[in-house]
């Protein structure tokens, strides 16, 4: 006999579309990408279908080995991954998500590519050679010669994961090597060498701390010269078939992003050819870093809608002290206030998304606005990723802090997008960086935010023209100025595109002072009716 009925529990989130968010398509449309609607929808769907997320838990928990040697002695240097990685990989880059749009003149094209990113969302490890697959390109472009072999490789949507020489296989993907031990963020620190051999190409000698996705075809590389710091690309596999001297060391026991190996790797006269000209090394990867910062904001975006989704679903279906959670004042308030995150995090990142496709096409306006806006973007998206994961998590209280429920899952990635690709201080640095080298970024930022008006909103926007002529303790105040410049692009998106519910309680909280130090503290007086339902996922 049983000894209970099981009632009260919610049932599976089962069958979701994330391109179910409005947000998502009303900025896809409005950033030029709405020709993508169709596809982006198709993925949404096998995205929360229960065998794509079958193959997320799996590729999660069965995490990949690294075999240094095979049964003889002889080394071979090569991650097994779980079958659903490459399941994953497979629908990635046959959806575009990686190089793609590079090989897409229409307008709009990296636009459509965020926004696949953004509901491609079973699990995130995987996302990181398909990020750096995206970044590699324009680097590459740096020389021709490497461009026109490698480039249509690097854009197929063919995802082949054997080991073999690139050109020989229908499609290829790409990492990067930059951090080493005793640099990390401060990658002119570093002390790997670069000899020249005398028939164009380099030796590399030295060892690298983070290098994930070592099981890519190509990387980008940063070593020494005699002229300083330069970027090198390095096959896994040499054109006469051998293996290129790349020795992996150990993989990563990291807190989070478990399907994804990040290494260590040692070069021991490892083959590379120059990518840029020797000692504009940095100069040269910059824009693959910019690129994958792109994804690490668009990532936390992200992560914010598949958490808060799950709050949402959470709270319709269980009951506390006679009534649905979502019925109560207290849950109402955190489940909008969450709302209200996520749908300014997303906005800001597909407006960084429309200005990255813009500044392909040579828009210098687009160009100047994203050098400054990404940077503080990035910082405070992600940023915000972490307490937003945490909050959603405990409105699913002890439930969701086991791991069937994949809240600890989404709670782990958190905090990884701040740190990958220069953590906080280092972003926030950068923000400073893009108004002394371009100071023409902060006219194009104020010409962003002029358009939209409110009182709370020009207030602050007040405060920051302040902030910025004022360059005492400026590296102090650092953080506090790149937020303020991604708030107020924020307010400024909100005002202009958002519901008016949503523009209304994040003006009234993040600008206006009528908030707490968490979330669920919005005043009372807003609609947030409209908000929460924004946040229904639908299948």
């Amino acid at each position: 006999m049983a000894t209970h009925v099981v009632t009260n529990q919610v049932p599976p989130l089962r069958d979701h579309n994330p391109a179910s968010s409005p947000v998502l398509m009303e900025a896809l449309i409005r950033e030029g990408g709405g020709w993508g609607a169709d596809e982006i929808t198709e993925l949404g769907a096998l995205s929360g279908s229960d065998k794509a997320q079958r193959w997320g838990e799996l590729a999660d928990r069965h995490r990949p080995v690294l075999h240094t040697h095979d049964r003889y002695g002889y080394r071979v240097d090569e991650v097994e991954y779980d079958p659903a990685y490459h399941e994953l990989m497979n629908v990635a880059v046959g959806h575009g998500l990686h190089a793609a749009p590079w090989a897409d003149d229409r307008a709009g094209s990296h636009v459509v590519r965020a926004a696949k990113t953004s509901v491609w969302t079973p699990e995130p490890g995987h996302i990181c050679p398909i990020s750096m697959t995206y970044a590699v390109v324009p680097a590459l472009r740096f020389n021709a010669e490497l461009t026109a072999v490698y480039e249509p490789l690097l854009t197929s949507r063919v995802y082949d994961p054997e080991l073999a020489v690139p050109t020989t296989k229908a499609g290829i993907t790409a990492g990067m090597s930059m951090t080493e031990k005793q640099g990390g963020s401060d990658v002119r620190a570093g002390t790997t060498e670069a000899t020249p051999n005398g028939d164009g190409t380099y030796s590399l000698r030295g060892h690298k701390w983070f290098t994930s996705a070592p099981m890519s075809d190509v990387f980008l590389v940063l070593a020494q010269t005699a002229q300083g710091v330069s970027c090198f690309f390095l096959p896994r596999v040499l054109p006469d078939g051998t293996r290129n001297r790349m020795f992996l060391q150990r993989l990563k026991n990291k807190l989070g992003n478990h399907a994804n190996a990040s290494s260590e790797v040692e070069y021991d006269g490892a083959t590379a050819w120059l990518v840029g000209e020797e000692g504009r090394g940095v100069k040269t990867i910059i824009e693959m870093v910019n690129l994958t910062r792109l994804d690490c904001t668009l990532g936390s975006a992200t992560s914010m809608r598949a958490g808060l989704a799950r709050a949402v679903h959470h709270a319709q279906y269980r009951k506390a002290f006679g009534a649905y959670l979502i019925d109560q004042p207290q849950m109402r308030n955190v489940l909008a206030d969450l709302a209200i995150e996520a749908e300014a995090a997303t906005m800001l990142a597909m407006r960084m998304a429309g200005a990255t496709d813009a500044a392909v096409r040579g828009d210098e306006r687009e160009s100047l606005l994203r050098r400054i806006g990404l940077a503080a973007a990035k910082y405070w998206v992600c940023k915000r990723a972490t307490p937003h994961a945490a909050e959603a998590m405990e409105c699913l209280g002890g439930n969701g802090y086991v791991e069937d429920s994949g809240m600890p899952r989404l709670y782990r990635e958190a905090p990884l997008m701040g740190i990958w690709e220069g953590s906080g201080n280092v972003s926030a640095l950068d923000t400073l960086r893009a108004m002394v080298t371009r100071p023409e970024c902060v006219d194009v930022l104020f010409e962003e935010l002029a358009p939209a008006s409110d009182p709370r909103l020009d207030a602050h926007v007040a405060q920051l023209k302040t902030a910025l002529g004022d360059f005492t303790d400026i590296e102090h105040r650092a953080r506090k100025i790149t937020e303020d410049i991604a708030l107020a692009l924020q307010g400024a998106l909100l005002v202009r595109h958002g519901h008016p519910a949503v523009a209304e309680a994040f003006l009234t909280s993040r600008l206006g002072g009528q908030w707490g130090g968490a979330f669920g503290t919005l005043p009372t007086g807003l609609d947030l009716a409209p908000v929460i339902e924004r946040a229904m996922v639908k299948g």
